[in-house]
């Protein structure tokens, strides 16, 4: 048995895993609570769930999934772990996006496109020209 409670190959895999996402026990406060739903007298008298916080992320997970503390430990950080994971990958899909839109942005646009675009623009001042009001002076001066 290892420190959660759990077989030593698990032990090992969240290691693993939190090594993977540079997660440290360090930067996780625990804390456990009595969990709550079906489970009879052991859910009154044990505090099974486990409360873990990542300080860095600020990302808290909740687990009761099991009845026993150890196991609810290591559910927690895999919890933990995916949430953490599921950030980052956010966080690097919003910042590839704005280095793309930026790209687009500040491309240079065709000699042709710019011609188009002038074309409309003339177009529109035309447009704007004629809606203007007439002015009642010249008439009455005639």
């Amino acid at each position: 048995m290892s420190k959660f409670g759990v077989t030593i190959d698990k032990h090992n895999e969240i290691r693993k895993l939190m090594r993977k996402a540079q997660v440290f026990e360090k930067d996780l406060k625990e804390s456990f609570v009595h969990s709550s739903g079906p489970g009879g007298m052991n859910v009154n008298k044990v505090a099974t769930c486990v409360v873990l916080e990542h300080n860095p992320t600020g990302i808290t997970v909740k687990c009761q999934k099991e009845r026993t503390q150890g196991l609810n430990r290591y559910h927690a950080r895999l919890l933990l772990v995916k949430k953490i994971e599921k950030l980052r990958r956010t966080e690097a899909y919003y910042e590839q996006h704005e280095r793309e839109k930026a790209k687009r942005r500040d491309r240079r646009r065709p000699q042709q496109l710019k011609e188009e675009v002038l074309k409309d623009k003339h177009l529109q001042s035309e447009k704007k020209a004629l809606r203007k009001k007439i002015k009642v002076d010249a008439i009455e001066e005639e």
